[in-house]
């Protein structure tokens, strides 16, 4: 089963667009430079990112949980003219290592970094958003939400990384896995929005804030 799930995999990774090239080095750095490279979004997963950012045609990006600048440079790919990314992370030395990568790309004037806790960034920030991705800490997922909801325009997206935490959220036994299935049961029970949890990689919550 493990060998059909590899060729599936590298099946639909044959057949998905090519990345750019800046993220095609900042991925191949990643996964030779780093052991926590696993929190990098992976290729297909990255190319996901950009079909929603394309979709949705955002004029401002919130991404809570920079890393290396992946995720924000395919979110870049959708915007609209003079739109913008504001990425958040409390990383200085991978944070440099992101404005290295985003300076060598086209949308170097269209990512804002700030470096700071999300907690206390987001109520400063005086934007409303199109699309927010969370993929920072897990406990405090829902604290995130919580924190932007009001930010977010009506028909606007949350989409968060990792919500299946390697299926341990079937059977939660630590403190991420716990945060993670409080985090799912609770934008399930949210009337005020639609959502859809998909099993791509570790899991991806897209949430639309409802219209009505």
């Amino acid at each position: 089963m493990d060998e059909f799930k590899k060729e599936i995999i590298e099946y639909a990774e044959s057949f998905t667009s090519d990345e750019s090239p800046v993220l095609r080095e900042l991925r191949e750095h990643c996964y030779a430079q780093y052991e926590d490279k696993a929190m990098l979004s992976g290729f297909v997963q990255g190319r996901v990112l950009s079909m929603f950012s394309r979709m949705i045609r955002p004029r401002v990006v919130l991404e809570i949980g920079t890393y290396l600048g992946y995720s924000a440079l395919c979110f870049a790919e959708g915007l609209v003219d003079g739109g913008k990314v504001i990425t958040l992370d409390v990383n200085e030395e991978t944070n440099k290592v992101a404005r290295s990568f985003v300076e060598k790309s086209e949308y170097k004037d269209r990512i804002e970094f700030h470096l700071g806790n999300g907690v206390d960034v987001i109520p400063s920030l005086p934007e409303t958003f199109d699309l927010v991705f969370i993929d920072a800490d897990k406990p405090n997922y829902t604290n995130y939400y919580n924190l932007v909801f009001d930010k977010v325009r009506t028909g606007g997206f949350i989409i968060a990384d990792n919500v299946l935490w390697s299926g341990k959220v079937l059977a939660p036994d630590d403190e991420n896995a716990e945060a993670l299935h409080s985090f799912n049961q609770m934008v399930r029970a949210d009337d005020r929005v639609s959502n859809v949890l998909l099993p791509i990689r570790d899991g991806l919550m897209v949430v639309c804030k409802n219209w009505f």
